[in-house]
């Protein structure tokens, strides 16, 4: 039956010529790891395509349901965070894997006569790999995609003539919003694929006209191996490698939860993602007039020494050693990317405003104000500013702490916008815009706030012995009332709010619960503020937290303390000093952002709040996956074995 099932196919489709032109190749020198590159960059591209269209069916490409929809797969449905980190991890591979395989060409000298057009193709290839991850990112509609895509599309928006209407077609507007996400969609998931099918498909027919270049030597390369079983073994070893670790790297060190996009939050840090970082980086160095040398002059120079180089190298030879000049040039071209990619890793997302020169000042910090922040301060305190923000310790705690705002690196363009129109940059404040203030007014305000302002005094620890006495107690009764006390104030409350469900971002939530947060409950949410007449003298600590509202449910936990965090709370006792303020109700806070408070709340008493329903199969599947490779090396060593020596035999006869 199978024989003839094979017969009838072989009439049809000649399945085994096809087969046999895949795999009889010649390969001069042999077999070698160095050839490896272009199979494993296929292998890799294939996970991607299989993964993200696993993906899609649970993915919902909308601003509002994006980042909850992916959520939902990564962490609830079985080895949907698997799926996801392969298709993470794996982009970042493939980008590697790409520059490598081309550096391998490079110094192989593979691109030069009749081989022209093969790197013209991988350079095609190279643009659209850089399209796939730059469009990707934006997806899940999370702070780091949706940053990382506002800064992409606004450098496109500064290339002259053009760059207008670049930057309005990639969003789709003037602004970031669905028809952006649908954009981004559409090009990932459709255009780009699509083209790279059959971009892919003539790359590979163009090197298999004039197969691999080989070694440098012309003595080595009399020696001729086969594709098939010898290269094909390492191709699979490789590969191989590479999967294990991408589940390796699912496993224990998987995709961050970044938080879903909050383009009011400016505790985060816009950058975009680091294949694009010495782009990024080139803008910073090269400003006002000069711009355009970053925007378009450098990026041109690139592309266009890219697609000239089997053009300008014209000697015959393939030996590194006797292509000195170009070697150098690529040293110098890939040194380049790597130092502004390092550099723009590690800087500031605006790092030429006063605030980052005062951040990066490494002697002991002036608390002395300039004549300019000295009237800035007097404005502060005139128009009301200090009935809402604390310095040093002293004002109000509606909107944040500005003890520290000269660190925050927020630009004076940035500052100035946030006083007169807060609403372009958080749409829920309730700050009021201070037009009524001369540009000399705000320019003095702004220089008071961009002035280090000394720390807020330590909290005297000192209590009434009352209080005192009242701490130290911590007998079973005094807890179990605690306990049922909490429970019953929960009971009162409302329901928890839209962040309760949101998977928030543990890094930003530290940063904001220092601004808003941690002036009362202290340092890491300890207990610090003294509460007077409240039942235990002290503002409650969050590390750890009260065992009322602890659970190992991420989501639990999360919605104990959201309803807190919504709307306020008043301790008990008979006259408290201190009574929590609702940073949801009074729209102080978006809900991203109380959601990313949440999560670092959550971190402090060890509980993830990303964490998948069943952890344990993380490390399982990697262990299986490990052991399989194992296996699978030993059985491909028994096979090729065996195929070299029926080779043998079958030239013998």
């Amino acid at each position: 039956m199978g024989q003839n099932i094979k017969n009838w196919l072989k009439e049809r489709i000649d399945l085994g010529g096809i087969v046999d032109a895949a795999f009889d190749e010649k390969i001069p020198g042999g077999a070698s790891f160095f050839y490896t590159m272009g199979s494993a960059t296929l292998f890799v591209f294939t996970l991607q395509v299989i993964t993200g269209i696993w993906q899609l069916f649970y993915y919902v490409p909308t601003v509002d349901h994006a980042y909850a929809s992916l959520s939902y797969f990564r962490i609830h449905v079985p080895y949907g965070w698997l799926i996801h980190g392969i298709h993470y991890w794996g982009a970042n591979i493939l980008a590697v894997l790409v520059a490598l395989h081309i550096i391998r060409v490079f110094i192989w000298g593979a691109y030069k006569k009749p081989r022209e057009l093969t790197w013209l193709i991988g350079v095609l290839l190279l643009f659209l790999v850089a399209g796939l991850i730059f469009t990707g990112a934006a997806l899940p509609w999370d702070e780091t995609g949706y940053w990382a895509s506002e800064v992409g599309t606004s450098i496109a928006g500064t290339i002259p003539f053009i760059g207008g209407f670049m930057e309005k077609f990639l969003r789709g507007g003037y602004s970031m919003g669905q028809l952006t996400l649908s954009r981004f969609f559409t090009i990932h998931t459709v255009l780009i694929p699509a083209l790279s099918f059959v971009i892919v498909v003539f790359h590979l027919l163009a090197f298999r006209k004039y197969g691999s270049v080989g070694p440098w030597k012309e003595s080595k390369r009399k020696t001729i191996g086969d594709f098939w079983p010898d290269q094909v073994a390492i191709d699979l070893v490789v590969s191989g490698f590479i999967f294990v670790l991408i589940v390796w790297l699912s496993a224990f060190h998987p995709a961050p939860f970044s938080g879903p996009a909050d383009p009011s939050d400016a505790a985060f840090s816009p950058k975009p993602e680091w294949n694009f970082l010495f782009l990024y980086q080139l803008l910073k160095v090269f400003k006002g007039p000069l711009e355009i040398v970053g925007t378009v002059g450098i990026p041109t120079l690139i592309v266009i020494l890219l697609i000239a180089v089997p053009f300008l190298d014209r000697k015959e030879s393939h030996s590194p050693l006797k292509r000195k000049g170009m070697m150098i040039g690529g040293i110098v071209f890939v040194g380049f990317v790597l130092t502004f990619t390092i550099i723009g890793f590690n800087s500031n997302p605006d790092g030429s405003d006063e605030a980052s020169a005062l951040k990066a000042h490494k002697g002991p910090v002036s608390y002395t104000l300039s004549p300019s922040a000295v009237k800035g301060e007097t404005v502060f305190k005139t128009y009301g500013c200090v009935a809402c923000h604390m310095i040093s310790g002293s004002g109000g705690k509606i909107g944040p702490d500005l003890t520290n705002e000269y660190e925050r690196s927020h630009s004076n363009e940035w500052l100035m916008l946030q006083l007169t129109d807060s609403k372009m940059h958080f749409p829920t404040s309730v700050m009021p815009n201070y037009t009524m203030l001369s540009k000399e007014q705000l320019n003095d305000l702004i220089a008071f706030l961009n002035t280090p302002h000394k720390p807020a005094p330590a909290v005297d620890s000192t209590k009434s012995a009352q209080a005192l006495a009242m701490q130290k107690k911590s007998d079973d009764s005094v807890k179990m009332l605690e306990e049922a006390e909490t429970k019953m104030k929960l009971g009162k409350l409302a329901a928890p709010g839209e962040a309760a469900s949101i998977i928030g971002n543990v890094v930003v939530g530290r940063k904001l619960f220092t601004d808003n947060c941690a002036s009362c409950h202290g340092l890491n949410g300890t207990g610090g503020d003294p509460n007077y007449g409240s039942r235990f003298g002290m503002v409650p600590g969050l590390n750890p937290i009260s065992k009322a509202l602890y659970s190992k449910s991420p989501k639990e936990f999360a919605e104990n303390i959201d309803r807190f965090i919504q709307h306020g709370s008043i301790p008990s006792g008979t006259n408290p000093t201190l009574k929590m303020f609702g940073y949801g109700d009074s729209y102080s806070l978006t809900q991203p952002q109380i959601a990313n408070i949440e999560a670092y709340i959550l971190s402090l008493n060890h509980v993830n709040r990303a964490q998948i329903e069943s952890p344990n199969s993380a490390k399982t599947f990697f262990y299986v996956t490990l052991y399989l490779y194992i296996g699978l090396i030993v059985l491909m060593i028994i096979f090729w074995q065996r195929a070299k020596r029926n080779k043998t035999e079958q030239e013998k006869l």
